[in-house]
C-alpha cells in the first residue's frame, strides 16, 4: 500500500508534463507487444514452412513444393513461389535469384515496420521529460523568489525534486524502449538472414538438380 501511495505521488508531482510522457509510453508498448508477437509468428511460421519444403526440394519434388508454398501465406512460402515461378522461364541461376530477391524486397519492410517507432519515441519522451523538468525548475525558482528567505533553501529543494521526477519517469521508459527496440531489430535480422540461407539452400539444390528441374517445368 505505500509502495502504490509513493507512486501515486510521484506522478501526482510531475505535474502536467506527465500526461503526454504516459501517452508517448502507451503508444510504445502497443508497438513493441503488437511487433514482438508478429516476429515471433513469422519465426515459427518460416521454420514450420522450410521443414516442409526442404525434404520434397531435396527429393526434386517441385510439383509438390509448389503446391505447399502456393498455399503458405508465410515468407518462405512466396519467396520459393517467386524461384519456382522463375524456373518455368529462366535457367540461369542469376535470374531465379534476382525473382527471389523480389520476394525478399517485399518482406523485408513487413518486418521492420514500426519497429523504428520506439527509438523515436525513446527521445521524444526523453525530450519531453527534460521539458516538463525545465518548466517545474522555471515555476520553482519563480515561487522561491517570492517566500521568506528562511524558507527558500527547504522550499527550492522541494521544488527542484518534484522537476526532476518528469526527467527521471522519461529515462525509466526511454531506456527499456531501446533494449526493446534493439532486440526487435535483432530479432527481425535473425529472420531476413534464415530467409537468405532459405533462398541459397534453394538455389543450391535446384542448381544441382537441373535435368529434374527442366523436367519439372
Amino acid at each position: 500500500m505505500l509502495t502504490f501511495g509513493t507512486v501515486v505521488k510521484f506522478f501526482q508531482d510531475c505535474g502536467l508534463f506527465i500526461y503526454p510522457s504516459l501517452l508517448i509510453m502507451a503508444l510504445g508498448l502497443s508497438v513493441a507487444i503488437e511487433r514482438f508477437i508478429f516476429l515471433q509468428r513469422a519465426r515459427r511460421e518460416n521454420s514450420k514452412a522450410w521443414r516442409d519444403i526442404l525434404p520434397l526440394l531435396k527429393a526434386g519434388q517441385y510439383k509438390e513444393v509448389h503446391g505447399v508454398a502456393s498455399k503458405s501465406d508465410t515468407a518462405i512460402g512466396l519467396i520459393v513461389n517467386n524461384g519456382l515461378a522463375r524456373m518455368g522461364s529462366a535457367r540461369r541461376r542469376e535470374d531465379i535469384d534476382a525473382a527471389m530477391e523480389e520476394g525478399m524486397m517485399e518482406i523485408v519492410p513487413r518486418l521492420e515496420k514500426r519497429t523504428h517507432y520506439l527509438a523515436t519515441f525513446a527521445n521524444v519522451i526523453t525530450l519531453v521529460g527534460l521539458l516538463g523538468t525545465i518548466i517545474g525548475l522555471i515555476k520553482a525558482f519563480t515561487a522561491v523568489a517570492q517566500v521568506n528567505p528562511a524558507e527558500k533553501a527547504e522550499l527550492l529543494s522541494a521544488s527542484i525534486s518534484i522537476a526532476m521526477n518528469n526527467t527521471a519517469f522519461a529515462l525509466m521508459v526511454a531506456i527499456p524502449f531501446l533494449l526493446i527496440h534493439a532486440f526487435l531489430q535483432a530479432r527481425a535480422t535473425e529472420i531476413v538472414d534464415s530467409l537468405e540461407a532459405a533462398k541459397i539452400s534453394f538455389l543450391n539444390l535446384v542448381h544441382r538438380g537441373g535435368p529434374e528441374a527442366a523436367a519439372a517445368r
